[in-house]
């Protein structure tokens, strides 16, 4: 490749053998439409035929000890940070990735490295996430089926042979969340999202050059239905989407779900006057990473003084403007597809109109909501103040930073907030602590100055990928002191 002017072939990977399909996907940059690479797309049935064999690509990965694919990882993450890396019939450099990713997908080169940063930490400290995981197991069981520890013995098999993923075109570091599985000796079988397959690609190109089998990995850019049949034939799979899209397997224990977050940031009646000393907090919740993933906080609960603090992060926020993807101080995304921002943007308008929701955010910043810069399509930072938390505006989630302040008494905050896949709860209050770390519908809490979207990669914020992939076994080996 040279530079961003040739045009980019990313293959479909069989079992790591590359393939080019007659179907090809162009992926353009966002801010020209120019055509910047072709990936391969592949049907239903191969991916139907092709995972008839998945068991083989088990069989390989399970040649490797534990403590290899630790190393491997640790490899890996070093190429990907600073390799030359094989993608089709050339190589991308690790500058030519963040130029190629940020142009496809909107996201500032700046989010680029920093996303890159997590995936390295996470592959150079496998060991440790993967302790966190298992509660401190010796992961040597994986190796000889059986070990004894703390005077017990203990086994475990896998749930499945193979870990389905349809991932998003939302951020890169969502890949961090896949990668122990290959060391946990489970391949992988991918389907990227459109306009991002370049980073899953090259993680599986540098776990290739690190050591690591290339049966382990498939790689299948491909159509709805063709997701559907990722879903289908892999025993396990996580499942990343919007509402709609994981609504159909929200009842189904084989997938990990990873829809809307409806994160939220709760302040305690003890800590609303001292609001002002909290909106770094607040500012890094809804806005951090370009306010893209599930994790960024959607809503603001206070029992009072909501406008007046609605006011105060509103003017932080409207600080947050349109940057081009190269400018190191980027802090916004752009839409790889204009049509979505536009949506978005109408949306938000019409629920606007006459309904006890106002966009305080209006008020401070430069311009409209939706800009355009450079050729890229923005939607800046938007704050509202409900009247009540149940306007659809307050139970809203979007792909840029938006959150809604509603008042709510802190006694009623628990059972009307609803389900929320991060709560940070600024309080020192023990019973209302205690309230919280009682609910059911948190699965992650943070107490205290820490904003929703704040990240330990042992203790995920969404399922836990040992439990996902592996279950104990019962099991007694009998000794001679049994028989007596």
């Amino acid at each position: 490749m040279d530079g961003m002017m040739s045009i980019a072939h990313i293959p479909a990977l069989r079992f790591g053998e590359a393939y080019q399909s007659l179907d090809l996907n162009d992926i353009p940059d966002c801010r020209t439409g120019e055509v910047l690479a072709r990936t391969s797309v592949v049907n239903a049935g191969l991916i139907r035929r092709d995972l008839k064999k998945v068991k083989q690509a088990y069989d390989a990965l399970g040649q490797k000890t534990v403590a290899e694919l630790v190393e491997i990882s640790r490899k890996a993450g070093e190429l990907f940070m600073g390799g030359t890396l094989p993608l089709g019939d050339d190589t991308q450099s690790a500058e030519q990735y963040i130029e190629n990713l940020s142009a496809t997908s909107g996201l500032p080169q700046v989010m680029v490295r920093q996303n890159m940063e997590k995936i390295h930490y996470v592959l150079g400290n496998t060991d440790t996430v993967l302790a966190g995981l298992s509660r401190g197991l010796d992961l040597s069981v994986l190796d000889k089926g059986i070990v004894e520890q703390d005077g017990m013995a203990y086994s475990y098999f896998p749930t499945s042979h193979s870990l389905g993923i349809i991932l998003p075109s939302n951020s890169p570091g969502v890949n961090s969340l896949w990668l122990p599985s290959l060391t946990l000796k489970i391949p992988v079988i991918m389907k990227p999202g459109r306009e991002e397959p370049w980073t899953p690609f090259r993680l599986m190109q540098a776990f290739m050059a690190a050591g690591c089998p290339k049966e382990a990995f498939c790689f299948y850019p491909t159509t709805h239905e063709g997701s559907g049949a990722v879903l289908e034939m892999t025993g396990r799979s996580i499942l990343f989407g919007d509402a709609k899209t994981v609504q159909k397997y929200a009842q189904d224990d084989s997938v990990s779900i990873h829809g809307p977050g409806f994160s939220k940031v709760l302040i305690g009646e003890d800590q609303i006057d001292d609001y002002e000393a909290y909106l770094d907090v607040l500012v890094a919740s809804v806005a951090r990473g370009g306010g893209r993933s599930c994790i960024n906080a959607s809503a603001i609960i206070v029992p009072r003084k909501g406008r007046e603090l609605a006011e105060a992060l509103a003017k932080k926020l409207a600080e947050i403007q349109p940057r081009p993807l190269d400018d190191e101080s980027a802090a916004l995304s752009a839409f790889a597809n204009p049509a979505v921002a536009e949506s978005i943007n109408a949306r938000i308008d019409d629920e606007l109109q006459g309904s006890g929701v106002e966009d305080i955010t209006a008020r401070f910043r430069q311009g409209e909501r939706l800009v355009q810069l450079n050729g890229s399509t923005f939607l800046q930072p938007t704050l509202c103040y409900a009247d009540t938390i149940d306007r659809p505006l307050a139970r809203t989630e979007y792909l840029f930073p938006y959150a809604c302040v509603v008042e709510v008494p802190q006694d009623q905050m628990l059972e009307q907030i609803g389900p929320s896949l991060v709560v940070s709860a600024v309080t020192e209050d023990r019973p209302f602590i205690e309230a919280l770390l009682a609910s059911s519908d948190i699965p992650r809490l943070n107490i205290g100055r820490v904003p929703t979207a704040f990240v330990e990669w042992n203790q995920p914020h969404e399922g836990n990928l040992f439990e996902f992939l592996y279950r104990r076994r019962a099991i007694h080996v009998s000794r001679s002191e049994d028989l007596a």
